[in-house]
């Protein structure tokens, strides 16, 4: 009756590769290699924080993110989700500037809800901050 190929179907490939780049994304910013995370982008990536503007293309993303990005930046992550459209990445990172304590630095709570394209490049990103400890 059935054929007895067990392999995943494309769509959990893309999906499995996708996961990879979002944790490749984290890796890169908080080393602050801009080149690589460049390189995980879609050409037409869009990016949307609310403590950046909102970024569209991928050099205008990568610009906005070199802006925070490197050490001290730092993310910790608790759990990703991956589905077919989408990764979810839940964790805190240590935020400077608009959302700083008096050492200039604090670690927030986030969700960063992650698009990604046919051949698994990072295609949006929208980020949400918990601020009820801010």
């Amino acid at each position: 009756m059935g054929g007895t190929d067990r392999s995943p179907p494309a769509v959990d490939a893309i999906a499995a590769v996708a996961v990879d780049h979002v944790l490749l994304s984290y890796l890169y910013l908080d080393e602050g290699n801009l080149d690589g995370y460049a390189s995980l982008l879609a050409e037409d990536a869009r990016l949307a924080r609310p403590d950046l503007p909102l970024a569209v293309g991928r050099d205008s993303v990568v610009a906005q993110l070199a802006r925070v990005a490197g050490p001290p930046a730092r993310h910790r992550l608790y759990r990703v989700i991956a589905s077919v459209d989408g990764v979810a990445a839940e964790g805190c990172c240590r935020c400077p500037d608009a959302m700083s304590k008096a050492d200039g630095f604090h670690f927030v709570d986030f969700v960063d809800i992650v698009t990604f394209s046919a051949d698994g490049l990072l295609l949006g990103q929208r980020r949400y901050y918990d601020t009820s400890s801010t």
